[in-house]
């Protein structure tokens, strides 16, 4: 299915919503749930995921929700999660992936890094143009999710002191070049934010790459903690 083909299948309103909800949990969802998230009934939302499937936009696959094995465990229900392969649309097209891998490439080549964290850093406080720091965990993710890093706030066991909360985020916006490029792009895209959400403030950016996440989380500065 072409990209076009797969992106207008959430044009359904029914639909997208059921998309967002999967995509947003970060984890399997089953049938019930999501029909009860977005206030439909079961059967309706059993055909629009599976459309969505379809599309290329899910993945599915089956397990027993209820955490038993065995007899009396019930039967395997049908769970889904956000596909993990990238869809855009560019009219007239563009090829801006290309673009950015070689001059990835380039950089690394040429040991640019300093320099790219340099002006990547630049970039972010740009974008935080007179805004103070960034000053909480609460703030970090409205930011965070403008930007499409879809971040998600994990309590107690995710920082570095085994303590307080950490703002993870389920998506690399810069996902492509980094699977090519990881240390360069990373590095970065840890300067970028470093810019954006300050590095005098309350909260602070520090590299902690966990699968399938970005490379970044968001946590209160050690100065900060009690």
């Amino acid at each position: 299915m072409k990209d076009i083909d797969a992106i207008a299948v959430l044009q359904d309103p029914v639909r997208r919503r059921l998309y967002e909800y999967v995509a947003a949990q970060g984890r399997e969802v089953g049938r019930n749930e999501a029909a009860e998230a977005v206030g439909v009934a079961r059967t309706l939302a059993a055909h629009h995921l599976d459309r969505l499937t379809g599309a290329g936009l899910l993945e599915s696959g089956s397990r027993r929700l209820t955490g038993r094995s065995g007899p009396g465990a019930g039967r395997p229900a049908k769970v889904y999660t956000r596909a993990r392969v990238e869809r855009s649309v560019s009219l007239p097209a563009r090829d801006y992936r290309t673009a950015a891998e070689l001059l990835a490439e380039a950089a690394e080549q040429a040991g640019l890094d300093a320099g790219l964290c340099v002006a990547a850093r630049r970039r972010g406080e740009s974008l935080r143009g007179a805004a103070a720091p960034c000053g909480g965990l609460d703030e970090a993710v409205e930011l965070l999710a403008a930007r499409g890093y879809e971040p998600h706030l994990e309590q107690g066991e995710g920082s570095e002191t085994g303590q307080g909360a950490v703002v993870r985020m389920r998506n690399c916006p810069f996902h492509a070049v980094a699977e090519r490029f990881p240390p360069l792009v990373c590095g970065m895209n840890l300067a970028l934010l470093e810019g954006l959400i300050g590095t005098d403030g309350p909260v602070r950016a520090r590299m902690d790459a966990r699968p399938g996440e970005c490379c970044v989380v968001v946590e209160a500065s050690k100065n900060n903690e009690h």
